[in-house]
């Protein structure tokens, strides 16, 4: 509020064991073309009481009998209501004026001096309208966040789920038809004896092969089906097939052979190393990565380096660096949270998972076998492929 804003009727709650100090100060107000309404009060009761009312500013006195000013400014600042205090007395000494204010206080001024008293309200009620309208501004953006976060989650499992029904159509569907149409071109070839036939027949099934493959491909793009076998098994083979195919030397390391996780965190720990290895085949430029999994301190944490070129504050601030920000929505769907550094050789993105005290991690010898057979296969097919085809 300022002095050319329009009217509004002030209410302020007056500290003042004079009655006729208490008129000279409404008179003051009112000469100075504030509309106010008063309420004065002269006991800490009576203070506490009207504590309780929406009021717009409270002017004391700074002694009054039994009670001070400093401790209604204490009894202000204990009911958290933010209100502007102003101090208004007959005398008050430096050092008391200096803690008034290191306390909270507005403003302080004399009685015998009351020409500052219209600007002074007017100026406190302003910074108090400013930080209430601030406050109100930060909740709303908050709530907001919370909103578009909230959102972000819910598209995220959405898209999973989505996947999931996708990769359950291709495997049922395509998956099946595929199968039969590869049965139907063996039982051609066998049942015939033209050597045109059976090159056709020979083209058909390699063209089928490949259609397999590439339902293969997808199904496991869409639906991780491997993640059955165990997160560390998945992160085996995921390092394995990367480095078969992109030439890049990918290492992988876990403190554990085998590890029970809550639902959802496997995946999570899946999709960001796949991200990241992503956007290290795509912009990196790196001669080696690393990939690290371990369960300590009550949280399983996932790190991915590389020793690319790194990348800069620009690259990390880009509008449309989604896939970054959707590591963060990821991640926070199992109450994670992503860290990315980079340096100016080589990007470090680690993902942390607080984990529930009753995460288990187990340790199977068969298991560990059945990780280390996977991962020494040579082949490049998905283990969640179609069986037989």
């Amino acid at each position: 509020m300022s002095l050319d804003a329009p009217p509004r009727t002030l209410r302020v709650l007056h500290l003042e064991d004079s009655e006729l100090d208490h008129a000279l100060t409404l008179a003051q107000l009112q000469r100075g073309g504030v509309d106010v309404e008063m309420l004065r009060v002269d006991a800490e009761p009576e203070f506490l009481r009207a504590l309780d009312l929406e009021w717009d500013a409270v002017i004391s006195d700074y002694n009054l009998p039994g009670f001070s000013g400093l401790v209604a400014l204490d009894l202000l600042k204990a009911h958290e209501s933010g209100i502007p205090f102003l101090l208004l007395s007959g005398e008050i000494g430096e050092d008391a004026a200096v803690e008034a204010m290191r306390n909270g206080a507005a403003d302080y001024l004399l009685k015998n001096n009351m020409a500052r008293l219209v600007p002074a309200l007017l100026h406190a009620v302003e910074a108090y309208d400013t930080r209430r309208a601030r406050l109100a501004a930060d909740r709303e953006l908050g709530e907001s966040k919370q909103r578009l976060r909230e959102l972000a989650q819910h598209l995220q499992t959405s898209v999973e789920h989505e996947r999931a029904a996708i990769a359950r159509e291709i495997h049922d569907d395509v998956g099946g038809s595929l199968t039969a149409l590869n049965f139907d071109l063996a039982w051609i070839a066998r049942h015939t004896d033209s050597p045109a036939v059976r090159q056709r027949v020979a083209s058909a099934q390699e063209t089928v092969a490949h259609a397999i493959e590439a339902s293969q491909r997808v199904m496991h793009n869409l639906r991780p089906a491997i993640l059955e076998q165990g997160l560390v098994a998945a992160l085996q083979w995921m390092t394995s097939r990367f480095e078969r195919r992109t030439g890049i030397a990918c290492s992988f390391t876990s403190d554990h052979e085998a590890i029970a996780l809550p639902v959802g965190v496997p995946l999570v720990a899946y999709r960001t190393a796949q991200e990241a290895l992503t956007n290290v085949s795509k912009h990196a430029r790196a001669t080696r990565v690393s990939i690290e999994l371990t369960v300590a301190g009550g949280a399983l944490t996932l790190e991915v380096a590389d020793d690319g070129r790194g990348l800069s504050r620009e690259d990390l601030a880009k509008a449309r660096s989604f896939g970054i920000r959707g590591l963060h929505e990821r991640a926070s769907t199992v109450g994670g949270w992503v860290d990315l550094t980079s340096s100016g050789r080589g990007t470090t993105l680690i993902l942390s998972v607080p984990l529930p005290a009753d995460a288990l991690v187990v340790d199977d010898d068969a298991a560990l076998a059945a990780e280390r057979e996977l991962v020494d296969a040579h082949d490049e097919h998905d283990p969640s492929n179609w069986g037989g085809l």
